[in-house]
């Protein structure tokens, strides 16, 4: 396939870009900056907030994998940039070159819009898509994770120490960044999936405890954990706190902080993807160990 895809410097879109490669796909990526040379890949100089380059990025497209988005932003105005009108302008391209195929990365919070300004704008950046001419699939990951990935690095730093402060409570989801990625390339081949929202996730049904999530990470660091569920009120100071000195660096925003304590961020049985497109490979204990081992070797860790 020619693939066109959006998002493909973060942490997703790199590793999305090297599978398709190493399937046989011919890729476009988007990148806001100039890349080094890559082997299958031609790179487009754009963006999607605001939209630049997409006609060149899509034309002659088999299928557009949109991952671009923002899971951090200083303000709602921030989020509906990137997520709702980036993703507005990623369909207005597809629709105008005339392909058909669109396979959009959204987020299990978009179940939850009321929760937070990152939820509110992933649900509305699927509105755009299910209201599109395109023969969409919507994909929802629960918590993504694997080598390279510094979304999740502090949980790994604090597990190495032995402690892992948690939300108060809940249970979670998880899937690693290959599993996802080989769901995105099945979507993009075939004409299952077509106008259908799936929830993937790596097969623990019921998700996971968030105390058993921290024993993985305390298991994957070689380290007895001692979790410590923090109150919302506590991560809410820590959040201002952490925006006052670090300004817009800040990672623990307000708006994490009622995203991470609502309790079942699990992905739901009725919306995973049939057996017959894709399943997962890869178990939270031998994936959590994996990306271990990548931080250390990346010196990260």
């Amino acid at each position: 396939m020619k693939l066109a895809i959006t998002g493909a410097t973060g942490f997703v879109g790199r590793h999305l870009v090297e599978l398709a490669v190493a399937k046989g796909h011919d890729v476009r990526a988007l990148a806001r900056s100039p890349q080094p040379a890559t082997p299958g890949v031609e790179w487009m100089e754009g963006a999607i907030d605001p939209a630049r380059n997409l006609d060149s990025l899509v034309a002659g497209a088999d299928a557009v994998i949109h991952v671009a988005g923002a899971i951090n932003a200083g303000s709602r105005a921030a989020f509906a940039a990137c997520n709702i009108d980036g993703t507005a302008a990623t369909i207005a391209a597809a629709q105008d070159a005339g392909i058909r195929r669109f396979i959009h990365v959204s987020s299990l919070a978009a179940r939850e819009p009321a929760l937070s300004d990152y939820g509110w704008s992933k649900a509305e950046s699927e509105r755009r898509v299910e209201n599109s001419t395109l023969d969409w699939t919507i994909v929802r990951p629960p918590a993504v994770y694997g080598p390279g990935d510094r979304e999740m690095l502090e949980l790994f730093r604090m597990a190495s120490k032995g402690v892992v402060l948690l939300p108060p409570r809940g249970r979670l989801s998880l899937i690693e960044v290959s599993d996802l990625n080989r769901l995105l390339l099945a979507c993009a081949k075939g004409d299952v999936g077509i106008r259908k929202i799936y929830e993937p996730d790596d097969g623990t049904v019921r998700g996971l405890d968030q105390r058993e999530f921290a024993r993985l990470l305390g298991q994957a660091v070689g380290r007895k954990i001692i979790p410590i569920p923090v109150p919302a009120m506590i991560l809410g100071i820590a959040s201002r706190l952490e925006r006052l000195f670090k300004r817009d660096a800040a990672k623990l925003t307000q708006d994490r902080v009622s995203y991470f304590c609502h309790p079942d961020w699990v992905a739901r049985r009725s919306l995973s993807p049939p057996l017959r497109l894709w399943k997962p490979k890869i178990a939270p204990a031998e994936g959590l160990d994996a990306t271990a081992k990548a931080y250390r070797a990346a010196g990260w860790l």
